[in-house]
């Protein structure tokens, strides 16, 4: 699952990135620093897999993974090719949703590309790259639609009406993902690739003054407020501080958390936010040679969630032994237990997965 973090030339997009995934991507104050888009996997802190490790001191241990890619910075007129700007919508065009960082500090050392420091006026010149590029797409799709209607094909009639209003839409300066689709519709829109309409959380950039308490930033209220309006997220993190706090080791990072009063690091919650934001959840395995998350969407049955671990899983698909976590830990962390309290159940093919639950696939091939 692949995000990709976004934003105006130094913002600090490279900064946070190196801080997600210790890369080492270069960040640099000058406008397209990255050219090629860097990639990094992170793992998702889960809490829950750490614990089964305690309890079965597992051999290995496997967390659920995230992959970021570090797009370099739009500017205005990206979409007509401003500052290699069809390269880096291409790249948008790769990534399943978007981390939009916000620059939501002041510092005469760094170089705004406009010359000042608003949130909602950044915000508003990459959602309009984003837009003008989706609306030149479907000016294109829409005349091959009706190219191809003069058979009388209703499909493509519907098809081309649902791209028409899209584009009505978009002239009005409203993101994609704003719109309310049917679920079939929603299907053929996601087949069209719409850059506006990919899932998006917002990340205030704000300064390590800030980190403790970015909720006084005026500038993350205006970023706040655009997010809320469309249904989006918002975090606020401190890159350079993130980066800070990533160099460090578990017990370190705690305490130097506990110094700044801050509960948890801004990556952690961002992180999190983004395998919610895609519609991930995690279910559980467990034993003395591994304990693993495994990642899958919301809404997936058993048998096609055995087929992550193994195709031969799924197609001799017998049972699922499953116990939420929090009963697991109720019982002791003892399957004895839990199965004596009656909180270990069996599932068959229709079981939807629930996020948390552990699993023991039964198969047969």
């Amino acid at each position: 699952m692949k995000l990709g973090i976004i934003g105006l030339p130094n913002v600090g997009k490279s900064t946070l990135f190196n801080a997600i995934t210790k890369a080492g991507a270069e960040a640099a104050n000058y406008p397209f620093c990255t050219i090629e888009p860097n990639v990094g996997i992170v793992t998702v802190p889960d809490t829950r897999v750490t614990k089964l490790h305690e309890i079965y001191n597992s051999k290995k241990t496997t967390y659920a993974v995230i992959e970021f890619c570090d797009i370099a910075g739009l500017v205005k007129g990206a979409s007509k090719g401003e500052g290699l700007g069809n390269q880096f919508l291409g790249h948008i065009r790769e990534v399943e949703a978007i981390v939009h960082v916000v620059r939501c500090f002041e510092d005469d050392n760094i170089i705004h590309v406009s010359g000042r420091i608003d949130p909602a006026e950044d915000i508003d010149v990459i959602n309009t790259e984003l837009i003008l590029s989706d609306m030149e797409i479907l000016e294109r799709r829409i005349a091959k639609a009706k190219s191809s209607m003069k058979g009388g094909n209703k499909d493509q009639l519907h098809n081309c009406q649902l791209m028409e209003s899209i584009y009505e839409w978009l002239s009005e300066g409203r993101n994609a993902r704003s719109m309310s689709f049917s679920e079939e519709d929603g299907e053929f829109i996601k087949g069209l690739g719409l850059l506006s309409s990919k899932p998006v959380i917002y990340v205030a950039n704000v300064s390590e003054d800030d980190a403790a308490d970015p909720d006084a930033n005026p500038y993350v209220q205006k970023v706040k407020a655009i997010s809320d309006a469309e249904g989006s997220q918002t975090i606020a993190i401190c890159a350079g501080l993130e980066s800070e706090i990533a160099e460090l080791d578990d017990d370190e990072k705690i305490l130097f958390l506990e110094e700044l009063g801050i509960s948890e690091s801004g990556l952690d919650k961002l992180v999190k936010a983004s395998y919610s934001l895609l519609d991930l959840i995690s279910f559980l395995t467990a034993g003395e040679d591994e304990c693993r998350a495994w990642t899958i969407r919301k809404g997936t049955k058993a048998p096609q969630a055995a087929g992550k671990i193994h195709t031969d899983f799924e197609r001799g698909f017998i049972r699922a032994e499953t116990i939420a976590y929090d009963k697991f830990i109720e019982a002791g962390g003892s399957i004895p237990a839990a199965r004596e309290k009656g909180w270990l159940r069996s599932e068959g093919k229709e079981y939807v997965m629930q996020d948390g639950d552990i699993v023991n696939f039964l198969f047969n091939v």
